[in-house]
């Protein structure tokens, strides 16, 4: 089988791919996080966006997490959400782009919650320094 040619839309919108740096995958290879395109009805690819595979990283992490812990974040108690925030900032989790926002929605608490879990692990590990 020789290679199929492109489709005239993803042909038509490669400017604008590039200018925003975006990639269009197969349909075959869409993940949730793409943006279908269709033409006349038909899937003829996706476009994947820039820092796709980093939401996909840390849907990873959270998961990696709840089945360490044992299940849905956000059905823990107190101490296990507390635990849930440790071992995900122990993997980097929070370097990533609107983490705090994510991880809070998975645990079913606010963004403020998960920064005063993130504030006590760190003043409990004798990071924060004192004026």
């Amino acid at each position: 089988m020789g290679k199929r040619a492109e489709h005239p839309l993803v042909t038509a919108i490669a400017p604008l791919l590039d200018r925003i740096d975006a990639t269009v995958v197969p349909p075959a290879e869409q993940r949730p996080e793409d943006v279908p395109l269709r033409w006349e009805g038909e899937l003829v690819g996706a476009v994947r966006l820039p820092g796709a595979e980093l939401t996909g990283a840390l849907e990873r992490l959270v998961h990696e997490v709840e089945t360490e812990l044992g299940g849905e974040l956000r059905l823990l108690d107190r101490a296990g959400k507390q635990r849930a925030v440790r071992l995900l900032e122990e993997r980097g989790a929070f370097t990533m782009r609107k983490a705090v926002a994510t991880i809070a929605e998975s645990l079913g608490v606010t963004r403020f919650t998960v920064y005063n879990y993130l504030n006590r692990e760190q003043s409990e590990s004798g990071n924060s320094t004192s004026c």
